[in-house]
C-alpha cells in the first residue's frame, strides 16, 4: 500500500467515525432529554462521581470534529504546490469512484479553482476551527460551565449558516449536522436551565 492508498483510507476511516459518532452523539442526547430531571450534574452516589452522558457525548463529538478539520489542515497544507486536478483524481480512483462520473466531474470543477493562496486559507481556517472545537470537547467532558456556554453561543452564531447550507445543498451529510447542532442547542438550553433552577431551589435551603 503506497502513501497515496494510506491517506485515502485515513480519510474514509475519519469520515466514517465522524458519521458514527455524529449517530450516536443524536441518539443519546434525545434519550438524555426525554429522561426525568433529577438534580444537577455532576452528582455524588457515596463516592463514586455519576457524569452527564450528554456532556460526555458532546465532548466527544467536538473532539471527532477537531480532528476531522486537523486532518483537512494538514491535507490542505499538503497539497500546496501540487497539481490538485491529478491529487483529486488519484484519490478517487483510490476511494473507487468513477472517475468519468457526474461527482468526480463536480468535485474537479471545484478543485481546479482553487489555488495556493487559498489552500493556505483553507488550511489555517481549518486548524482555527479544530483548535476551537478542541477547547470544547475537553472543556465539555471534564463538565465545565464556560464550555457549555461557549458551545452554546458557537452553535447559535454557526446556525444561520448551516440553515443556508442545507437549503442550498440539500444533503444528507448537510441535513444530518444541522440536526445534531439544533439537538446539542436544545440539550444545552435545557441543562443551563435545570442548573439554574437547580441553584434558585439551593439557595433557600442554604440560608436556613
Amino acid at each position: 500500500m503506497d502513501c497515496r492508498e494510506v491517506q485515502a483510507a485515513l480519510c474514509k476511516a475519519a469520515v466514517l467515525c465522524f458519521d458514527i459518532d455524529s449517530t450516536c452523539v443524536s441518539t443519546e442526547v434525545q434519550r438524555l432529554m426525554s429522561e426525568p430531571v433529577l438534580q444537577d450534574h455532576p452528582k455524588r452516589i457515596g463516592a463514586e462521581t455519576v457524569h452527564d452522558r450528554g456532556l460526555l457525548m458532546i465532548g466527544l463529538f467536538k473532539l471527532s470534529k477537531s480532528l476531522f478539520f486537523f486532518c483537512i489542515g494538514i491535507g490542505a497544507l499538503h497539497l500546496l504546490h501540487r497539481d490538485l486536478g491529478d491529487e483529486a483524481l488519484r484519490l478517487a480512483t483510490a476511494l473507487r469512484f468513477d472517475p468519468e462520473g457526474r461527482f468526480v466531474g463536480l468535485i474537479m470543477e471545484k478543485v481546479n479553482a482553487i489555488d495556493a493562496r487559498n489552500l493556505r486559507e483553507i488550511g489555517f481556517a481549518t486548524f482555527a476551527y479544530s483548535a476551537l472545537a478542541l477547547t470544547e470537547g475537553i472543556g465539555l467532558m471534564r463538565e465545565k460551565v464556560w464550555a457549555e456556554y461557549l458551545t452554546l453561543t458557537l452553535t447559535v452564531l454557526f446556525l444561520p449558516w448551516e440553515l443556508y447550507e442545507s437549503v442550498r445543498h440539500f444533503t444528507v451529510l448537510h441535513v444530518s449536522l444541522l440536526t445534531i447542532n439544533l439537538l446539542v442547542l436544545a440539550y444545552l438550553l435545557w441543562l443551563l436551565d435545570r442548573k439554574k433552577k437547580a441553584g434558585l431551589q439551593a439557595s433557600p435551603v442554604a440560608e436556613r
